[in-house]
């Protein structure tokens, strides 16, 4: 048969979309031609699979011309998690391995040239996209992936450490071998959905000594999930506050949790030891609006999408670019991000709680008990004035951290 067909995903923000590789094999002058909107290092996949091919021992048709269109065309497709599937209708066209047996399996990864299978961003996301869309369809992952999809409860998760795994698999059964030796549990297993023993966060706000009116800001923001800024000269303690905020908020059940884990899956960030626990994300003063919200092309989650269920902390707030804080007044208010962009559209979550800080004036001393501030007023009014009325509106409390004498 000179005509295959493997199903995968892409990813367009948070939704997978499914995605059919269509593979074909014709007489003809030799080539190889990847269509279907695919990005550069989707293109790169022809080097690959044709080394990880031949290096694994299997037949290349490098006699073929070889046409591998990736449906739907106008859907974006990036990185390299169609090699696999490539490579397997490659080798399915060619009758290598059985095309039929395909038929309710979606496979990912990225292929070495030896045929090793490496870890793809946003396995978590296709999991889900596949749990809720019900059905019975079974996912092939990389080792790193495969562990981060089965956390889905219900999820049907195989896992394959090299590219003869997933062939020995789906080797054609011919009647006079009788059945195919099992594939190597080393290499192919089944993860069963798992549930990791969520950690609890290793900082905690009763390491902090005094600034008990500090303190209880924090818990009443934490209990109200209200947005907090804090004001104080430096070395009062306002980061160290910051950090410890997480551990003051409730446990994340199973649904925030994998909401949470989705989103840092597609930036690359997810760990599983990490997995339960509230995200506090703090990007420095420097970082651009893009930065903040996300964006690119294709769109990409922004530091507000991944502390989705937890913490936002902005250190040093009017040193951040105007037009960055600006980009904050509709999530803090909405919950989610919509980035619009001429070709594609994408919506990530974004329902997390601010946490900011500032120095009083631009020396950091005004109203210090034992430095004395030498910045003019036009200087303190000019450097409290980068933050908007608006802005300060959508942050519920405003709490001073004065600097405390060294014997406390």
């Amino acid at each position: 048969m000179s005509l295959s067909l493997v199903h995968s995903r892409a990813l367009l923000g948070l939704d997978a979309r499914p995605v059919q590789v269509e593979v074909h094999l014709a007489n003809g002058l030799p080539s190889f031609t990847l269509v279907g909107l695919a990005d550069t290092e989707v293109k790169e996949a022809r080097e690959r699979v044709r080394s990880a091919i031949a290096n694994a021992g299997l037949e290349f048709p490098s006699n073929k011309r070889i046409t591998v269109n990736l449906a739907p065309a106008d859907l974006p497709k990036d990185s390299g998690r169609f090699d696999l599937p490539i490579a397997l209708g490659i080798l399915a066209a060619s009758g290598q391995i059985d095309a039929e047996q395909l038929t309710g399996w979606e496979f990912a990864g990225e292929l070495s040239l030896g045929g090793e299978l490496r870890p793809v961003r946003g396995a978590l996301a296709m999991s889900l996209a596949l749990h809720q869309g019900g059905g019975a369809v079974r996912l092939v992952l990389p080792p790193g992936s495969a562990e981060e999809a089965a956390l889905v409860p219900h999820a049907q998760v195989h896992r394959a450490r090299h590219l003869l795994d997933v062939v020995a698999r789906f080797l054609p059964v011919r009647a006079e071998a009788g059945n195919e030796p099992a594939p190597d549990s080393e290499g192919w297993a089944r993860l069963a959905p798992t549930e990791i023993q969520r950690q609890p966060p290793g900082t905690d706000l009763a390491d902090v000594k005094g600034q008990a009116a500090a303190k209880r800001a924090l818990e009443i923001a934490a209990a109200g999930g209200h947005s907090l800024l804090m004001v104080g000269p430096p070395g009062s303690g306002k980061s160290m506050l910051a950090q410890r905020f997480a551990g003051l908020l409730p446990a994340m059940d199973t649904h925030e949790a994998l909401e949470s884990a989705a989103v840092a899956s597609l930036a690359g960030r997810f760990q599983l030891e990490r997995w339960g626990q509230r995200p506090t994300c703090a990007p420095h003063h420097s970082a651009s609006a893009v930065a903040l919200v996300g964006g690119g092309s294709p769109p990409r989650p922004g530091e507000i999408s991944l502390a989705h269920h937890g913490v936002l902390f902005l250190d040093e707030l009017p040193e951040f670019p105007r037009a960055a804080l600006e980009a904050l007044r509709e999530p803090l208010e909405t919950g989610h991000i919509r980035i619009s962009r001429a070709a594609v559209q994408s919506e990530f979550p974004a329902r997390f709680q601010l946490i900011a800080a500032m120095n009083p004036c631009p020396c950091g001393y005004l109203g210090h008990p034992t430095r004395a501030c030498r910045d003019t007023p036009d200087q303190i009014a000019r450097y409290q004035g980068k933050l908007s009325g608006p802005l300060l509106d959508r942050i519920d409390l405003h709490v001073e951290v004065p600097a405390l004498p060294p014997d406390d």
